[in-house]
């Protein structure tokens, strides 16, 4: 796939080595030409000095042959800018751009834009590891009737089973993060201390479940 990357700092060149890296073919639009300097020598995709909301700056890049566009300037606006052209006029399915005010980000989702809003994220994270009780929810259905978040499992559910957590729970757990990798349980794989738990329940049982994973399960002795 071809990908145009729009901003070339920390996060657009760490994006556009990776895709690289994956066998895509990755285009990065930046204002300031010293910008390209992140890619490194080893950066075999276009660099293209402009802005990301030109059109003739976006062709160049080949937006008319991409098959996704990010935008992660350090700008909110041509951020959103340049995501609404190139879903807008040229057509690109898969479109995501970085924000940094989250009261914005609400409202760039109802245009159909994704977001990721980075103030807003880095935030929850934090406070996910200051204060690790109850769920965070990272994503919901459109209904709003599903979500998938992060819990936080008392330590009485180390050594046990995921199975036993699921029975007790009534959740399915969708993945695991362990010392920083994530990993795809089966139901007998067995919680480890440290261990992120990322489970998939309906909205409506939020309050049930994280009760259930304080308590721990309903039986000690026998893992």
């Amino acid at each position: 796939m071809h990908i145009v990357i729009m901003g070339c700092g920390r996060v657009g060149s760490a994006l556009a080595q990776t895709l690289e890296q994956q066998g895509h073919t990755v285009a990065v639009i930046d204002q300031d030409p010293t910008a390209f300097r992140r890619l490194g020598p080893g950066f075999g995709g276009r660099r293209v000095t402009g802005v990301g909301f030109d059109q003739d700056t976006l062709r160049e890049a080949g937006i008319e042959e991409a098959g996704a566009f990010a935008a992660v300037s350090s700008g909110d606006n041509s951020n959103i800018i340049s995501a609404r052209v190139a879903r807008e006029m040229f057509g690109v399915e898969n479109v995501a751009a970085r924000i940094y005010d989250p009261r914005r980000a609400e409202v760039y989702q109802r245009l159909g834009i994704p977001t990721v809003a980075t103030v807003r994220w880095t935030a929850d994270q934090m406070l996910r590891r200051l204060l690790p009780s109850g769920a965070e929810p990272l994503w919901r259905d459109p209904t709003g009737g599903v979500q998938l978040a992060e819990v936080h499992a008392s330590p009485k559910w180390v050594g046990h089973k995921i199975s036993k957590l699921q029975e007790e729970t009534g959740v399915r757990v969708a993945f695991l993060t362990r010392l920083g990798e994530a990993i795809l349980p089966t139901s007998q794989t067995v919680l480890q201390e440290g261990d992120l738990v990322h489970v998939m329940m309906r909205t409506d049982d939020v309050e049930k479940v994280e009760a259930a994973f304080a308590e721990g399960p309903e039986e000690e002795g026998g893992h």
